[in-house]
């Protein structure tokens, strides 16, 4: 049962409020839970943030992955939760190769087409003679 610490929001339409819960992940937002671990309020001022961080660091400790919000809201309440653990495999060079490769590709210019160089050049004819507005194209068939 992968366990998750996430937001469940309560209050009326349009006033939201949060509780910050322990939760089976496959359960929808609003439904079952384990475990109530604290409170966010985001409509006071300032905003109201209360969390048990005994409760939090245990399920962090078993292994619950704290959502992106929850883990910002624990930051402010003070825990220190490390960041994601980067790979140091060899294809952690690969996206730089690619990278590299990409911006070679954008460094040649693309060629306009013929129709788009028409339409630039009778612009500047127009600008030219002063006529302000679009200048017309000839048809072409």
């Amino acid at each position: 049962m992968p366990v998750v610490l996430r937001l469940m929001r309560h209050g009326a339409k349009k006033r939201p409020f949060y509780r910050v819960v322990a939760a089976d992940s496959r359960r929808q937002r609003d439904g079952r839970f384990i475990e109530i671990i604290g409170h966010y309020d985001p409509i006071a001022k300032p905003h109201t943030l209360k969390v048990d961080t005994e409760k939090a660091a245990k399920w962090i400790a078993v292994g619950a992955q704290p959502s992106q919000q929850v883990a910002s809201l624990l930051r402010q309440a003070g825990m220190k939760l490390g960041g994601p653990k980067a790979a140091k495999t060899e294809t952690a060079a690969a996206p730089k190769a690619a990278k590299k490769k990409a911006a070679k590709k954008r460094a040649v210019r693309r060629k306009a087409s013929e129709r788009k160089t028409e339409k630039k050049a009778a612009r500047k004819v127009a600008k030219a003679a002063g006529k302000p507005g679009k200048a017309k194209k000839k048809k072409t068939k």
